[in-house]
């Protein structure tokens, strides 16, 4: 076996500007691939990171113009959902685990502690929303029904408020701001968000407060400006967006085939449209690199059958001498395996090295892609890829030498 593969490398050395210059259409190819598999997974983890703080199970609706008449209403109707749909809809939807309605003031809220102050928007949520949205607190805790009972005028602050109104860092808990006119006490202070699915705007730059709060200082009523429910598990989150929205155009009367009276954000078709999405860029970057593989490999053949037409006399002596057809393709395809097999591993290993840098270059970046990487199954897949190139590189040279006849081989000069 040793002297096998020591001549195979004899070989190959023998012409080495010629292994080199074939070798290196197969290692770019392996290199391109390996580069794209790592920028695509790092499309892809940067794309669900930005909406792992959203519950995938999960949906929320608001109330919007209605399009078509009915029951006597002309059609561009406002209407406005109200806390009084919310006991209805817990109880005709079993699917749903909890609603956390939200409600916005019209614009902004002037902000101030001491001398630093600034414009916000200030959000009525109930405790419920930590389990649509991913909630990370820097101190304190985030709403409780206490506070919605008693309508409390507490708040959580968002990251960048926190930095503008206590620029020292110290904990805010306790104190006391001023929302416009009213003086709300800090419960708490979230951690920068790193989701980038807003629901009302960015919760950096939000003061929330109990709902029930919201509503009576800034004189809402019962308006719910958005609820978002949660599925129980192994329910469909389209089958309790669809309830919901029948419910409501019930009991506001609107028409039920008039879909754009609710408009609405549904957590599982976007992660479906994002699954569809992933498999196509995974198909793209295959297709693509395998294809560069497949140029490279067309050329290690073609290099292969100058080296056979090259060996010809040599192959006719060993013929003669009485090697048999498998030795002498076995030691043709083994040569294109052994120089496709080397200039594919290296390929590999400069590709993981590149997405090494590439990493660095990301993580000190604003950019949304994340970890470019290449998992061990897929670098293991290209390998046996690279080997199974080789050999099918080698199969017609192989081909080829076997139709030397020894005596028309012994006779060329």
């Amino acid at each position: 076996m040793i002297e096998f593969f020591t001549e195979i490398w004899s070989t190959i050395t023998k012409n080495k500007s010629r292994s080199l210059l074939t070798a290196f259409g197969v290692f770019w190819g392996m290199l391109m691939l390996m580069v794209l598999i790592g920028l695509g997974n790092a499309l892809t983890v940067g794309i669900y990171s930005n909406v792992e703080g959203f519950a995938m199970n999960s949906c929320l609706i608001s109330a919007g113009e209605t399009s078509k008449p009915y029951k006597g209403f002309q059609r561009g109707r406002s209407w406005k959902i109200i806390a009084s749909d919310l006991p209805v809809i817990e109880s005709q939807v079993k699917g749903v685990k909890c609603l956390s309605p939200m409600v916005f003031t019209t614009g902004s809220t002037m902000v101030s502690y001491g001398d630093k102050h600034e414009n916000y928007r200030m959000v009525g949520v109930t405790p419920e929303y930590t389990q649509v949205m991913k909630t990370d607190l820097l101190f304190g805790r985030f709403i409780n029904d206490i506070d919605m009972q008693e309508k409390r005028k507490v708040c959580v602050i968002g990251n960048e408020i926190y930095g503008v109104l206590f620029p020292n860092g110290e904990n805010p808990v306790g104190k006391r701001i001023m929302c416009g006119s009213m003086q709300y006490t800090i419960v708490g202070v979230r951690d920068k968000n790193l989701n980038h699915i807003y629901i009302g705007g960015n919760p950096d730059k939000m003061v929330q407060s109990p709902l029930t709060t919201v509503q009576q200082v800034y004189n809402l009523g019962d308006e719910l400006h958005i609820v978002m429910a949660v599925a129980k598990p192994d329910v469909w989150v389209s089958e309790i967006d669809a309830e919901m929205r029948t419910i409501l155009k019930q009991r506001h009367n609107v028409a039920p085939d008039d879909d754009k009276a609710i408009w609405g954000f549904n957590a599982e078709e976007e992660m479906k449209a994002l699954g569809y999405l992933r498999i196509g860029l995974s198909a793209l970057i295959w297709l693509i690199g395998l294809g560069t593989l497949i140029s490279g490999a067309v050329g290690v053949s073609n290099i292969m059958l100058v080296t056979v037409r090259e060996r010809t006399k040599e192959i006719g002596v060993r013929r003669a001498l009485g090697a048999s057809p498998y030795v002498i393709a076995r030691q043709i395809v083994a040569e294109s395996t052994v120089l496709t097999a080397m200039a594919g591993v290296v390929g590999i290993m400069a590709g993981v090295g590149l997405l090494q840098i590439v990493e660095k270059i990301l993580a000190s970046s604003e950019t949304f892609m994340k970890n470019p990487q290449v998992s061990f199954g897929a670098a293991a897949a290209c390998l046996i890829i690279i080997i199974v190139v080789g050999i099918l590189a080698g199969l017609l040279p192989a081909i080829r030498a076997l139709k030397i006849k020894p005596i028309e081989a012994l006779s060329e000069e």
